[in-house]
């Protein structure tokens, strides 16, 4: 095992445009870190550029230590699990999963005994003898990691594993995953535009946007204090509401823009200070902590315009002025459109941005 320390990290194709803006992370021996972000956030040209496939514009990666920018994949002592498995179909599941050591000259007795261990961890011994075609998506992911752990890297890397299976299969992946790296302690980059599946593996997450690093931090970190608007709307399904408006001068409501209505803000001694003085912000709040209102409260009515049934719990949708907004709502609270649905806005709960830099505030 080894740490994995990107520094000033950069990436240009043309010399002038950088497609990625000085990264710099420190992944932790044993760590799992999961980078999400939309498509075109230089996610995976990161990830790339780790392993090797992509060259390195500026910066260093190092892995245990050792800077690795002009080594070959084959030197870097990394493993990848790809999206597509890339399993050859003519070979057994045990020959795909040891040819990697084949070619590296490795004793027959000791590929035979490391393809064993993985198949046994990841319960594939049934299906060594089996081809791909034999195999239903999920198990054809597990070949794949079974490939990459039998090389016993210093560093595992995911580009975005899971993309290619339905929603059950994810999540039954997401879960033997999660098993894998609590047996084996590997250092891990994993790669994902799902953000179920950054929240749900990652010790740390890395948001990715427009190729800079927008922020790092544990998965609840990242969700209950956002640094920007972009990982406010980003993170969260669905995202933060998020409004432009003014605090009131005695910080007890917030004065919503495009002749938006003006809404209480209970438990006001959170609000004040620079936030009460008249400049522009953006609030947010997320869909689960606008509570039901009381009439003997203080609350804000919104106009539902439709309610999504979701099962466990319903997502009513109105706007406020020129902003589309979203309540989350017990499984029995089913609004019908048109209704008006009285709500309060806990002043814990907010979250303050600047809307020129769109950073956090508070």
């Amino acid at each position: 095992m080894a740490a994995l320390t990107l520094q000033g990290v950069k990436k240009t194709y043309d010399g002038k445009q950088f497609v990625l803006h000085g990264i710099d992370v420190d992944v932790a021996d044993g760590e799992f870190v999961v980078m999400v972000g939309p498509s075109g956030c230089g996610k995976s040209t990161l990830l790339r550029m780790v392993a090797g496939l992509e060259r390195i514009s500026e910066g260093e990666i190092s892995i245990a230590g050792k800077v690795v920018n002009r080594l070959e994949p084959k030197d870097r002592n990394i493993a990848m699990v790809f999206q597509n498995y890339a399993l050859y179909p003519h070979m057994s599941v045990a020959e795909n999963m040891g040819y990697a050591l084949k070619i590296a000259g490795v004793e027959r007795a000791q590929i035979t005994q490391r393809v064993q261990a993985a198949a046994q961890i990841l319960e594939l011994e049934a299906l060594l003898q089996r081809k791909p075609r034999e195999l239903s998506g999920g198990q054809r992911q597990r070949v794949a990691m079974g490939r990459a752990i039998v090389r016993e890297p210093a560093v595992f890397l995911f580009d975005e594993p899971l993309s290619n299976l339905d929603a059950r299969l994810r999540v039954q992946m997401r879960l033997e995953i999660q098993r894998l790296h609590a047996r084996l302690a590997t250092t891990s980059l994993y790669v994902t535009h799902d953000q179920i599946e950054a929240m749900t593996l990652a010790q740390r997450v890395i948001v990715m946007n427009k190729g800079h690093a927008e922020q790092i931090g544990a998965p609840t970190e990242v969700y209950e204090r956002p640094a920007t608007v972009f990982v406010a709307g980003f993170i969260g399904s669905p995202g933060m509401n998020l409004l432009e408006g003014r605090v009131s001068d005695d910080g007890s409501a917030f004065e919503v823009a495009g002749n938006g209505p003006k809404l209480p803000l209970t438990g006001t001694a959170a609000i004040g200070g620079e936030l009460a003085n008249g400049r522009e912000w953006t609030l947010g709040i997320r869909p689960e902590h606008m509570t039901p209102g009381h009439a003997d409260a203080p609350h804000a009515t919104l106009t539902v315009d439709s309610c999504e049934l979701l099962g466990a719990d319903n997502l009513a949708h109105g706007r406020w002025g020129k902003h589309d907004v979203t309540v989350r709502l017990p499984h029995a609270h089913r609004p019908a459109a048109g209704e008006a649905l009285q709500v309060a806005l806990p002043a814990r709960h907010l979250h303050f941005f600047d809307p020129s830099t769109g950073r956090r505030v508070n």
